[in-house]
């Protein structure tokens, strides 16, 4: 009777390897088959938010594939390594999108996608990722409301550190009434991404490809 159930057992033990095999190996094959598709799928909508946000004359190199890996920094709020898109006009320096995340949203992490001038002005904010309240923390989505707009042109210099708060705290950003907690994170992850291209401007528009012509060196 044991032998006989231990040789069940040995079978049934067979059967779930072989299955999971067989599984992994399909998961394995649909991701090889799929994951070209994904990735430009990733891409296209990855430029339908720089589009939104960086002005077609502010560029005219192909900003998707001059990209440059920016290594994780608190004042990017991001763990991990990200991309950097590097706009050009005339083989000059003008205009970088940035991944950025803030932290402490009222619903968890709040991922971003920012375009900033070379002069530091901001050409807009995205929101690619949240999981704010719907109906209060969903105003920062820019399909259902303009408030994201606010931080358009605004940079360090028209706006010291004392003014990036909600009007609430003293600040100079609007928010919506009985929801303080999202915009509140939104402004200082936004102030926070500003401090990092003010340090890294040089590092961002380095030139890394000589292929890609350098036109006049930028001035420190």
């Amino acid at each position: 009777m044991r032998r006989t159930l231990a040789k069940a057992s040995f079978h049934t033990a067979l059967n779930l390897l072989f299955f999971s095999l067989i599984g992994t190996a399909l998961l394995a094959l649909t991701y090889e088959l799929t994951r070209e598709t994904i990735a430009r799928s990733e891409e296209n909508e990855k430029l339908k938010l720089i589009q939104q946000i960086v002005p077609a004359a502010a560029y005219d190199n192909d900003i998707m594939k001059e990209t440059t890996q920016l290594p994780p920094d608190e004042l990017l709020g991001n763990d991990n390594p990200t991309s950097a898109y590097r706009g050009r006009l005339n083989n000059l320096p003008s205009i970088a999108v940035m991944q950025a995340a803030a932290p402490d949203g009222y619903g968890g992490r709040i991922n971003l996608i920012i375009a900033i001038h070379h002069d530091g002005r901001i050409g807009g904010v995205r929101v690619i990722s949240h999981n704010e309240t719907p109906g209060l923390g969903d105003y920062i989505d820019i399909s259902k409301n303009d408030w994201i707009k606010i931080f358009n042109d605004t940079s360090l210099e028209n706006h010291k550190d004392h003014d990036w708060k909600v009007k609430k705290d003293g600040g100079a950003f609007d928010y919506m009434a009985g929801a303080t907690v999202t915009p509140r994170a939104m402004v200082k992850a936004v102030h926070k991404a500003l401090k990092y291209f003010a340090l890294h401007r040089n590092e961002l528009f380095a030139i890394t490809d000589p292929s890609i012509p350098t036109g006049k060196k930028e001035s420190k």
